[in-house]
């Protein structure tokens, strides 16, 4: 008898573990349980981290800044809203509490989607220097839709190769290659066709000028052709370098929001 008394005044005693306040926004109490529903969702949307609970925390207290700033415009999601794209992701049986923090953080999503559209977007000035910087940065990475007729020499020594010289045109780097003893290889393909090595070296070549070697072959860019996927390219670059800008503005929006929201931390664990 006496064992079991101790026993139920130690379960009467030890703290809810699972409902256990971590920290408080704006008055809203973020629970343990609500941390671990957040690292649930996390590891479905294949979010990982060393420090997951802690990177949860703070999504949530995000999540609240973000709908608490967005009723100040009157935009709301509703459940319903969030349940319908939740819907979407495909997402496993969640329990009530997991369903209540994914639609929070679905509503919150849609919500700061709406805020940025509205009042970040019609701030962004995109230059010309930042799309040009973003079609640099996609011929480096992928390559540009741009035909290119290129001269390639293999398996050239590097002796004969400081004997090039700037050709006239693509059929006198021919005869130039030939007349050294090489046999060069007259080339047309996309630049995004391009292996990466080779793309690296002729994305950036100025026409009629051969190419550093490169695995034991040099490159001359004769001519190139923007071909009709070019046409959408600029349009494609500028909603990338505006959608950058805009994430940026935002990011620095939300940081700003978060100094002001009341966020108390309870759980030395968490504490920065």
């Amino acid at each position: 008898m006496k064992k079991y008394i101790i026993a139920l005044l130690m379960c009467v005693c030890m703290p809810a573990y699972a409902t256990t306040v971590i920290a408080t926004v704006n008055g809203k109490p973020i629970t343990d349980d609500d941390i671990t529903a957040r690292t649930k969702l996390m590891s479905y949307q294949g979010k990982t981290s060393t420090d997951n609970r802690r990177v949860a925390l703070q999504n949530i207290i995000d999540d609240n800044v973000k709908l608490n700033y967005a009723s100040n415009f009157g935009v709301n999601p509703t459940d319903q809203d969030a349940d319908t794209e939740l819907k979407k992701m495909g997402l496993p049986a969640l329990s009530e509490n997991e369903k209540s923090v994914a639609r929070d953080a679905m509503r919150a999503n849609m919500a700061w989607q709406v805020i940025i559209a509205r009042t970040v977007l019609p701030m962004v000035d995109v230059s010309e220097t930042d799309i040009a910087s973003e079609r640099a940065a996609l011929a480096r990475e992928h390559g540009l839709p741009i035909e290119m007729t290129m001269v390639r020499l293999v398996d050239i020594p590097d002796n004969v190769a400081a004997k090039l010289t700037k050709p006239k045109n693509c059929d006198d780097a021919m005869r130039m290659a030939e007349n050294l003893g090489g046999a060069p290889q007259k080339i047309t393909a996309r630049q995004y066709e391009l292996s990466s090595d080779v793309r690296d070296v002729v994305a950036e070549l100025p026409i009629l000028t051969w190419s550093r070697p490169i695995s034991n072959s040099v490159f001359l860019v004769c001519n190139t052709k923007k071909t009709s996927e070019y046409g959408k390219l600029d349009k494609m670059l500028k909603q990338n370098a505006e959608y950058k800008q805009a994430m940026f503005m935002a990011e620095q929006q939300l940081k700003q929001l978060r100094r002001r929201a009341a966020v108390i931390i309870k759980d030395d664990r968490y504490k920065l």
